[in-house]
């Protein structure tokens, strides 16, 4: 009997299964600097210990991306490590912030399950969380993937294929409690616009554009310890669907916000993510392109010190961003078009 494991394949999940991740991480510095490393992050609150601490903050917090990444690397093994494809999020919010020193554990449960057209894949909707070492809820969310088969004649469970919500509401956004808006310097911060700056249906073209490396994806991952072999094997990917590693996903997204810190570098804090698909791969060599879209400005209960935006981000590859590229005239997404993310972000009033 083998010690080892070939991960879960499509067959070997059921709705209402419930998945322990391991293994627990404490987070440190060093994590921080090769995140900035690698995306060249430059948003003062998580650069910065002393403007953190001007705001209410302890210490200068985790970007909250990184919580994400860690969080999601946590669940590969049980979730995903046979993986296709990651398709996409709803339902993420980020609630107690994340400090170096902190550990995280994570958790998922299958809420559903759908068999893919072709009998090869299927897809597997999971609820994920990440606590922090004092069982304080860091971060939630949804996400289904498309997962590998291990037979063609194997077992197709009914279809199950959960209610989404198409965004998180205004009340469950966690602003952290000592904030406060009084100790924002614009002039360290990078850009002078507030929260009353931005218009619904306003667009931002950020411009620059990041080329992906080989190196860079596969240490983003293992950074992560995201174990998913479309991402490290080339021996088993030459014979795949593109005959090459696809960059994880979650790596074209925090490019994206990197790159969206040009017109947007006041939005100190991920809120929520509402819904996001991965529209097409990323290979290295591409280069990341974003634009945003402000899609709502939201009051939040009971502050007045920040306020929120709504945003879509999209992101493309080897495209700029200047048209805002987004669909083609049939209706389907430009074939450029790598990610389209909406989200909400909180930003000084």
């Amino acid at each position: 009997m083998t010690k080892t494991s070939a991960g879960n394949f499509f067959e070997d999940f059921s709705v209402g299964q419930d998945l322990v991740h391991a293994v627990p991480r404490t987070v440190s510095a060093g994590d921080v600097s090769l995140y900035t490393a690698l995306y060249g992050m430059r948003f003062p609150v998580q650069s910065s210990t002393e403007f953190a601490r001007r705001i209410g903050y302890a210490d200068a917090p985790l970007d909250d991306l990184l919580v994400f990444h860690i969080v999601f690397g946590k669940t590969v093994p049980e979730v995903s490590l046979n993986a296709a494809a990651n398709l996409g999020y709803a339902g993420m919010r980020f609630a107690a912030p994340v400090f170096p020193g902190d550990t995280l554990t994570a958790r998922s449960t299958v809420i559903g399950l759908k068999e893919n057209s072709n009998g090869k894949t299927g897809t597997v909707y999971v609820r994920s969380s990440g606590v922090n070492q004092t069982g304080q809820t860091v971060l939630e969310y949804v996400r289904w993937v498309m997962v590998k088969k291990r037979s063609l004649d194997g077992h197709a469970p009914e279809p199950v294929v959960p209610d989404l919500p198409e965004a998180v509401p205004a009340a469950n956004l966690t602003v952290p409690e000592a904030f406060h808006g009084d100790g924002w310097d614009f002039d360290l911060s990078g850009e002078l616009h507030r929260w009353g700056d931005y218009e619904p249906g306003e667009k931002i073209d950020h411009v620059d554009g990041m080329t992906i490396e080989e190196a860079e994806h596969q240490i983003a991952a293992r950074l992560y310890q995201n174990t998913s072999k479309v991402h490290f094997n080339q021996h088993q990917e030459k014979e795949g669907r593109f005959g090459r590693r696809i960059v994880y996903g979650g790596h074209v997204i925090s490019l994206a916000r990197a790159l969206s810190f040009n017109g947007l570098a006041n939005a100190f804090r991920v809120a929520a993510v509402n819904a996001g698909s991965h529209t097409a791969p990323a290979f290295a060599g591409d280069t990341v392109y974003a634009w945003s879209e402000v899609l709502e400005r939201i009051e939040l209960p009971g502050r007045d010190d920040p306020g929120a935006l709504r945003l879509r981000t999209v992101a493309t590859k080897d495209m700029p961003c200047s048209s805002f590229p987004l669909r083609a005239a049939d209706g389907t997404y430009e074939k450029a078009v790598l990610l389209d993310l909406d989200y909400t972000v909180l930003i000084p009033r």
